[in-house]
């Protein structure tokens, strides 16, 4: 076979990066990616491990590598996760199963754990702006009137958004 060919490994992690950055610019664009995207890519990924010199080595990669998918899709349907996040793991980890450029591959599970390390940053970014806001002498809890609690729970989750173009509201909007 040619030996461009041979090793598909950088094509699949030219392939993922394609995905991504595409999928990225749409999720931006629409908000929303429809599952066939990924599905697509995958499709693609997993013929492309049939241009590599070692195919049942290749094969036995991609399944180890889709041991993530249950946690994944458990993420996901836990809310923990959007859809295209969890897809999108599932389906680099069928295009790029050990994506290197070095002698370090990076394997889905790096992927999964440095998410799971990375989910704490928004909790954190949460509490830092509402001190923020508290500090300037803002009522960051006007018109909820919850147990002390509640108020914790929210403190974590949000803040209080002046444009919330790109956020998911955690008080109730009224239709006017």
């Amino acid at each position: 076979m040619f030996e461009s060919l041979a090793n598909y490994s950088i094509i699949g992690i030219g392939l993922a990066l394609t995905m991504l950055i595409v999928g990225s610019i749409i999720d931006v664009w629409k908000r929303e990616i429809h599952d066939y995207y990924w599905i697509g890519f995958a499709s693609v990924g997993f013929l492309l491990v049939f241009l590599s010199s070692d195919l049942m080595s290749d094969l036995l990669t991609i399944g180890f590598a889709l041991i993530i998918a249950p946690f994944a899709i458990l993420m996901w349907r836990l809310g923990l996760f959007g859809g295209a996040d969890a897809f999108a793991l599932i389906a680099v980890a069928v295009i790029a199963p050990m994506a290197t450029i070095s002698e370090n591959p990076i394997t889905p599970f790096t992927t999964l754990s440095n998410t799971a390390i990375l989910f704490v940053i928004p909790f954190l970014m949460n509490i830092v702006r509402n001190i923020i806001a508290q500090i300037k002498g803002e009522d960051i809890f006007e018109g909820f009137d919850e147990s002390t609690k509640k108020k914790i729970a929210a403190a974590l989750l949000g803040y209080k958004a002046k444009n919330p173009k790109f956020a998911f509201a955690i008080e109730k909007t009224k239709k006017r």
